[in-house]
């Protein structure tokens, strides 16, 4: 019999036909030749986008901006968002932590596979990789057991010398995890900082005067289905003076004991100074500054990001437009302007929440960049109001389902903080599947849909924690379905 089966791919929903019948054998028609001429055609969702790793803006041209999705790959606009190109398709992974343009030579792209967070939905990587034709095409580096890349920084004077903090599998110890650098543009890569365990490195910055000088933070922690752990004794802050090769321990003024997940930030404007937004006793925290390249930290405030917990959180921003401005990434962006010692909430009416990286423009003091759970979101007036990118379609999509009706049915998707969502199969229209032909379902995170056979009106969708409600979508009721045992 024929069926129709629906797929996710690298975040967007895709639909091909497949005969069902046994398992594919070494003679089964089940194969790629097959299916060779079968193309997958992408019918969305772009309304509510989804979770942004990170944003590289070009040095030189403003509206070309290189955008790392973490259940998405890696997208490129030459028009400040107008039209996309999805670039790193043919790679064998999807999830993207962090990718970084080279500034001695702005057609060098480099992105880190896996993503920088700590979370139990977060795609895992095979290591590093390289584009030299502005992300036409990509050629993997190494470190493929690293499993998580957050941060590439090439060397600002001399483009073979690559820094790559690896925080390394999250579900597993061992692996390649902590300060790798390569003097050969990623031939070879050389650990210095971490260790075969626990000991990943989650951040790393440079001095700008001085880009042999550099900052380390640390992390241990490990995921398992039963619990997580967030920290440990070898979390803790490092500076190097000679590239990475050795490190001296920064303890002067931190917090003893155990550390969880550190974001990491320098000063655009006095180097000398650095902060650091440190995860203490799980949920709490605080942010410190050095004034001295850190040899002594200062408390600043007892700010940490919130939500599931700063382990998908933390990243740190210093402003390059004013010194002691502060972005800390939240569920709602925490903002300093004096250093940390006081935190505000960013203005972000009519925006999605949970922030995950930022971008800032050298020409424009008053832009922002902002990559979220929903989608890229930019300001033109420091955040007092935000236009959505409403074209990139990187919803990530945990669970489908279909129903029955007709002339075309419908996809039902759960998906990550962007609730559950439907979506037509195909339409009449000449334009085409657009935005506005999807539609939310339920709100919050959704799972696993479902729909009832012969009845296209009726579905089930879930949001988290295990709450399940009915869907009447004709007459507009959503019943909750309480579970007794």
């Amino acid at each position: 019999m024929r069926r129709l089966l629906p797929i996710t791919l690298i975040g967007l929903v895709f639909v091909f036909i497949v005969h069902s019948g046994t398992a594919q054998t070494k003679d089964s028609l089940l194969d790629k030749k097959t299916f060779s001429e079968m193309k997958l055609r992408n019918i969305g969702p772009a309304f509510m986008s989804g979770r942004i790793a990170d944003i590289a803006i070009h040095p030189e041209y403003p509206n070309i901006w290189y955008v790392g999705v973490g259940s998405g790959g890696v997208w490129k606009t030459t028009n400040a968002g107008v039209t996309w190109e999805s670039i790193f398709d043919e790679q064998p992974v999807y999830s993207i932590g962090c990718v970084t343009v080279d500034p001695n030579n702005p057609h060098t792209i480099w992105a880190g596979s896996g993503e920088n967070v700590g979370g139990r939905h977060v795609g895992f990587g095979d290591g590093v990789y390289r584009s030299d034709d502005d992300g036409k095409t990509w050629k993997n580096m190494g470190l493929k057991e690293s499993r998580h890349i957050s941060k590439i920084i090439v060397h600002p004077e001399k483009p073979e010398i690559i820094y790559v903090a690896s925080q390394g599998p999250l579900w597993s110890e061992g692996g390649q995890r902590g300060f790798y650098k390569s003097t050969d543009g990623g031939i070879t890569w050389k650990r210095t900082l971490g260790d075969d365990k626990w000991m990943g490195v989650t951040d790393i910055v440079i001095d700008s005067r001085n880009p042999e000088r550099v900052y380390a933070a640390t992390w241990q922690r490990h995921r398992t289905i039963a619990a997580y752990m967030g920290g440990g004794p070898k979390s803790g802050l490092y500076r190097s003076e000679d590239g990475g090769e050795t490190w001296k321990e920064l303890k002067k003024g931190l917090p003893s004991g155990p550390k969880g997940k550190i974001g990491l930030a320098i000063s655009p404007q006095k180097p000398d100074v650095l902060y650091a937004a440190i995860e203490l006793n799980r949920r709490e925290g605080a942010v410190y500054k050095t004034v001295n390249r850190g040899e002594k930290w200062s408390k600043q405030s007892d700010a940490v990001s919130g939500g599931t917990g700063p382990h998908y959180y933390q990243e740190l921003y210093a402003c390059p437009h004013k010194f002691d401005r502060l972005y800390l990434m939240d569920v709602r962006t925490q903002v300093s302007d004096n250093g940390g010692k006081d935190f505000r909430r960013l203005e972000e009416s009519h925006k999605h929440s949970d922030n995950h990286a930022l971008a800032f423009r050298a020409e424009d003091p008053d832009y922002l960049l902002m990559g979220t759970d929903g989608g890229l979101y930019e300001s033109f007036d420091l955040a007092e109001n935000w236009r959505f990118v409403h074209n990139l379609p990187v919803t990530q999509f945990y669970k489908i389902a279909v129903d029955d009706s007709k002339p075309f049915y419908n996809i039902y998707g759960g998906t990550q903080d962007n609730s559950t969502e439907m979506g037509p199969s195909r339409t009449d229209k000449r334009s085409g599947i657009i935005n506005s032909d999807w539609e939310i379902v339920l709100f919050a995170d959704g799972h696993q849909p479902a729909t009832e056979p012969g009845n296209p009106d009726i579905a089930y969708a879930q949001w988290q924690q295990g709450n399940l409600m009915r869907l009447d979508r004709k007459a507009g009721e959503k019943t909750f379905i309480e579970v007794t045992i």
